[in-house]
């Protein structure tokens, strides 16, 4: 079954190409309290959406990602995160047990998504669309896209990447600078 992933994924970015898609804004995933959150409401900001786990040695990024939302979030930056359970089942909890734990011990007060699968047959569309159009499967929690203010997609971080890395910085201020 992964292996049809592997062609459909490809396609369906050229498929919204064709219709004259915008990215990232045509997909509606649920707020982790369970709500749709449609990602046009985000249309105009820089977004930076990020696949996390709570179980995981990269966890700790959960603060850097927090205190570039808090430094940027005035410029236009939106730090999204999207729980998934796919690499090392390092993300176990229920929604409620992730927002929880997130709030409680890294005070993330950026918009968390329901939790979703960013890997395998049961890869959430959203994330079918990121790693076809930027850098093929995700390979680890806590990799990173940053997409533009038009809903395009600019760069993508690898997991060892982290928030306070020079490339980040000066890519998310090129993006806030357009």
């Amino acid at each position: 079954m992964s292996h049809i992933l592997r062609y459909a994924a490809p396609l369906l970015v050229a498929a919204m190409a064709l219709a004259g898609a915008s990215g990232v804004y045509d997909f509606t995933l649920n707020s982790i309290d369970g709500k749709p959150a449609p990602l046009a409401g985000y249309r105009g900001k820089v977004l930076l959406l990020v696949n996390v786990a709570s179980y995981c040695g990269y966890t700790p990024q959960y603060k850097g990602l927090e205190a570039l939302y808090e430094k940027y979030k005035d410029r236009g930056l939106v730090v999204l995160g999207f729980p998934a359970n796919n690499f090392g089942e390092q993300e176990p909890g229920s929604n409620a047990e992730i927002k929880d734990f997130c709030e409680r011990t890294y005070h993330v007060k950026f918009p968390m998504y329901a939790k979703v699968s960013v890997d395998g047959a049961d890869k959430t569309p959203l994330f079918q669309y990121l790693t076809a159009a930027m850098g093929g499967d995700i390979q680890w929690n806590f990799t990173k896209f940053l997409v533009a203010r038009d809903g395009k997609l600019l760069k993508r971080f690898e997991p060892g990447v982290t928030p306070e890395s020079a490339d980040m910085i000066s890519a998310i201020e090129a993006a806030l600078a357009k």
